[in-house]
């Protein structure tokens, strides 16, 4: 950003106006780019799902090895039937947190971009993501609906410590939190979308998701890069952790416990094996791989911050 200079014209003065500059023009370009890209392809969940034809129980609501118990032996006792319905209400419950977090990622950006330039191309963009995140919502919603599931939600600590971050995340923080949901969900929503094995509904739900989240993504490491230039050591071992402890409480918020009864499996069990799951922490630390390579190059991987990483099994 350009700098606000007083006083005499003094050579440092004029090297961070030169940097300034050319930030600022890609910064723009970026969003530009964004909202060139969002009018070229953008989608109506309520004309492009199949919302009419009834739910057709032969098919998962997901890939089945991304399910909680996918490789337990719990998962070998179940019948193909019982393995399906467990998948639906696992795929239900990743749709319901995602509503969750879309709510607190549309409350940060409008706080972010209040009262600035609306001819920004930022600003635009942040808008259009917004709308974006409405309907995506809508549409998870409504996805969960037809899977046959209740309103899945995070447990009542956890909505109340959504409520504070949104309320005082901002900078870095905000956008690389924002990062590390979306980069989690598109990885396995990748592997649904081209999954035969998964409803055709669903398939089109995860492919709307994944063509739209890679541009919000996009502002989300731009927006992260450049709130990080002005951040000294102290802001960034900060955030570090409220980025990971925000990560922790996501990850292990998208599958409710209350899948399991809801699914006819013994819940005690359920959750036991689930926890135990090295499968499926190995596919979470694997979706997870370009993320952790992105906040170490940002200066966000600190050693406070990987503690978090492992407890969610991101690492």
């Amino acid at each position: 950003m350009s700098s606000n200079i007083t006083g005499t014209d003094t050579r440092p003065a004029q090297s961070e106006d030169h940097d300034a500059a050319p930030a600022d023009a890609e910064r723009d370009s970026t969003a530009r780019r964004l909202l060139d890209s969002s009018e070229q392809l953008s989608y109506d969940p309520a004309q492009e799902v199949d919302w009419e034809t009834p739910l057709d129980t032969d098919f998962h609501g997901a890939s089945p090895e991304w399910s909680t118990l996918y490789g337990t032996s719990y998962w070998d006792e179940l019948t193909p039937a019982q393995q399906r319905e467990l998948t639906r209400q696992e795929a239900a419950s990743v749709a319901s947190t995602g509503i969750w977090f879309e709510m607190i990622l549309q409350q940060m950006m409008l706080r972010d971009f209040y009262a600035k330039d609306p001819t920004d191309p930022a600003f635009q963009w942040a808008l259009t993501e917004i709308a974006d995140e409405c309907r995506h919502s809508i549409m998870f919603a409504r996805g969960a609906a037809k899977l046959g599931a209740p309103a899945y939600r995070p447990k009542r600590s956890v909505v109340e410590l959504g409520r504070v971050f949104k309320t005082l995340a901002g900078g870095e923080a905000a956008y690389a939190a924002i990062l590390v949901a979306e980069e989690v969900l598109d990885v396995m929503q990748r592997d649904w979308m081209r999954d035969q094995r998964v409803v055709p509904f669903v398939r089109t739900i995860n492919n709307i998701h994944v063509v739209e989240e890679s541009r919000h993504m996009k502002f989300a490491r731009e927006e992260t890069k450049e709130r990080l230039k002005s951040a000294g050591w102290l802001r960034r071992q900060i955030n570090a952790v409220v980025v990971a402890g925000s990560a922790y409480f996501i990850v292990t918020s998208m599958v409710n416990d209350e899948v399991y009864a809801n699914a006819g499996l013994d819940p005690v069990r359920a959750k036991r094996e689930a926890k135990a799951n090295q499968q499926h922490k190995s596919m979470l630390r694997s979706s997870c791989s370009g993320l952790m390579e992105f906040l170490h190059s940002a200066g966000l991987l600190t050693k406070p911050a990987t503690w978090f990483y492992k407890r969610a099994s991101l690492l």
